[in-house]
């Protein structure tokens, strides 16, 4: 969760200036361990509030990025996410009209997306803070892991009571998909669909934050 949030803050500022949007996150694994990963910010709520305080040059004290600064950004990361070898048919959108951006690529394995991280990060893409071991799949065991990462409560708890409100009614949605059949997973917050090849964790933004939410999972495939 720590990723995404500070990657959108960093990336899109914009974005973030309203406390109504919905963060999906997306991973569908074959049984190879390749995939599919993808990432879609949803601002579509707030876009006429957004709309307006695109005009404004700063916020709350903070510069307004406009939309070639974004574009930029957006492009720069999807350049570095390319070069990343076992990633392949990067794609990204956004659209300015509804505030809605769109993030995805394919991978070989699983690690793929953690090196693609690492990458941004070595950039400055994205912060130091950032943690880049997501995940882990081990096809020898049939084991998926969305692993633990470090709670974002005291950075949250430095920030302004303006820069706070942002998170007041965001929401975070995780989806794991699984062309094998899922025998068992360690955090039964999420939702196991009647299948057992599909899996959500949904939740208000500050759930996670505040840690009363877990976003860590290991999974075992039958």
């Amino acid at each position: 969760m720590k990723f995404y949030f500070k990657w959108l803050l960093v990336l899109l500022p914009l974005f973030l200036l309203t406390s109504c949007f919905d963060i999906l996150d997306k991973v569908n694994v074959k049984a190879d361990g390749s995939g599919e990963y993808s990432l879609i910010l949803n601002a579509s709520k707030s876009k006429t509030r957004l709309a307006s305080l695109s005009k404004m040059e700063t916020i709350n004290g903070k510069k307004v990025p406009k939309k070639p600064e974004i574009e930029s950004k957006i492009n720069e990361a999807a350049r570095i996410f390319k070069s990343v070898p076992g990633i392949s048919n990067v794609k990204t959108s956004i659209d300015f009209n509804n505030y809605i951006l769109k993030l995805s690529c394919s991978f070989k394995k699983i690690e793929n997306v953690n090196a693609g991280l690492e990458q941004l990060k070595s950039k400055n893409i994205v912060g130091k803070m950032i943690p880049t071991e997501i995940y882990d799949h081990n096809l020898n065991k049939k084991s998926f892991a969305r692993n633990k990462i470090n709670t974002f409560k005291s950075d949250y708890e430095k920030l302004s009571t303006a820069d706070k409100e942002v998170f007041n009614n965001a929401k975070y949605t995780s989806v794991l998909q699984f062309e094998n059949t899922v025998k068992s997973q360690s955090n039964n917050a999420y939702q196991l669909s009647p299948n057992k090849k599909a899996m959500k964790l949904e939740g208000n933004i500050l759930d996670f934050i505040l840690q009363k939410k877990q976003v860590q999972n290991t999974i075992i495939f039958q």
